[in-house]
């Protein structure tokens, strides 16, 4: 196989999403994990700040990269020139959701969505939960990178303080 692209938020990337970077790795010659910017959204870490993370994440995959990108993927993925879109699935709900935009993707640019499970010990992670417990003070040891953590919890107490 050729390209992927790995679209999300990534506020913070999750060891769920580095599952699924490595198996798209090991199923593309190229894969381009894409930060998705939504101006209308007020993320914890900015753009730059979720690029350099997963630049950091990922800098054991050689054929993984970073990107970002505004507006349609679909119109990214004509860019760079790849022909599939990758999306882990925890549940059904996501696969609802996720079955639409592979189609709407397909549709307008001929663009197929190839959906992976979530392996089982990810698959009730989500950044937006990960986040909320880490700021009443649980412990999210073991469900993002350790760098990743210490940033989310320097973060966390950054907010607390202001």
């Amino acid at each position: 196989m050729t390209g992927a692209l790995c679209p999300g938020s990534f506020d913070p990337v999750t060891n769920g999403h580095l599952d699924i970077f490595e198996r798209a790795a090991a199923a593309f010659d190229e894969v381009v994990v894409t930060v998705m910017v939504n101006k209308s959204k007020k993320g914890m870490f900015s753009i730059d700040e979720r690029i350099e993370m997963l630049e950091v994440a990922t800098d054991h995959l050689p054929n993984v990269r970073v990107g970002s990108w505004y507006g349609l993927l679909v119109d990214y993925a004509r860019q760079e020139g790849f022909s599939a879109i990758v999306k882990g699935l925890r549940s059904a709900n996501d696969f609802d959701y996720e079955l639409q935009m592979a189609q709407m993707n397909r549709t307008l640019t001929g663009v197929d969505t190839l959906f992976l499970p979530a392996n089982p010990a990810h698959g009730f992670l989500s950044s937006s939960l990960i986040k909320e417990v880490a700021t009443f003070g649980g412990d999210v040891t073991g469900m993002l990178p350790p760098f990743v953590q210490d940033r989310l919890t320097a973060r966390i107490a950054e907010r607390a303080a202001e």
